[in-house]
């Protein structure tokens, strides 16, 4: 099912609590020995810790590992699409087959303004001119208003994914959206994440076997030389390497 609604539980702790909760779950999955958390143990926690419905798990379509992975212990699960207007046909054809193939609800998150409406005020390709407006408008703020009301939301960023993103933790508390972020696949490779989608059978964007290991929106993204850092094809000869989602 897909929807245009955020969560379906009323929250009722405090920012505080959740913070403390945060604080609680990082010391506890840091705790395990000889190894850091399995990203199971990492969503059996989540699953132990928040009622139905308030967690979301954030999803680019780049593949449905994570999705998957939460909905073993969470199932049906919000995942939480930005359709920005600029995705490849490849990531929309992905979305459908999580939906299709997933016990997850689809929740597409909107930016206020359609491709044309911003165009209209800002001028064609604003991703040009001044991407980081551009990813505002169409990602981080849809997202923070979709975000509103959960307690807890999970992603995908992994450690070896840039430099930017090395020293992510397991779990903590995201203060700009006010809830708790989890990252439990945070100490995957590339290769443990296709390993995870090969073994369950979930859908794979066709573009990440054709040179995308990181994908965005399509005017934004091209491919990746063998070697190269996973996210160098993002915002390709520009100093913006984030959309401003994890910042």
């Amino acid at each position: 099912m897909s929807v245009s609604i955020a969560p379906r539980a009323a929250i009722t702790r405090t920012h505080d609590e959740l913070r403390a909760l945060a604080e609680e779950g990082a010391r506890i999955l840091r705790s395990r020995q000889p190894d850091e958390a399995s990203p199971a143990e990492v969503v059996r926690w989540v699953a132990e810790n928040f009622p139905v419905g308030t967690a979301a798990v954030a999803c680019s379509m780049a593949d449905a590992a994570l999705p998957h992975l939460v909905a073993e212990q969470l199932p049906g699960v919000d995942v939480l699409f930005l359709d920005t207007g600029y995705h490849f046909a490849e990531t929309r054809h992905t979305r459908d087959e999580v939906e299709r193939s997933l016990d997850v609800r689809i929740v597409d998150v909107l930016p206020e303004q359609t491709v044309a409406e911003q165009d209209a005020e800002f001028g064609a390709r604003l991703y040009e001119r001044d991407p980081g407006l551009c990813c505002a408008r169409r990602k981080v703020a849809p997202l923070q208003e979709a975000l509103a009301g959960y307690e807890v939301w999970f992603t995908g960023v992994r450690r070896e994914e840039a430099p930017t993103r090395a020293e992510t933790p397991l779990i903590t508390w995201d203060e700009r959206n006010g809830l708790v972020k989890v990252n439990p696949v945070a100490a995957w490779t590339f290769d443990d994440l296709l390993d995870y989608a090969g073994t369950h059978q979930v859908p794979v964007n066709l573009l990440v076997s054709n040179g995308y290991p990181s994908i965005g929106c399509e005017p934004c993204t091209s491919k990746v030389a063998p070697g190269e850092d996973p996210r160098s094809g993002r915002w390709a000869g520009l100093s913006k390497t984030e959309c401003g989602l994890h910042l």
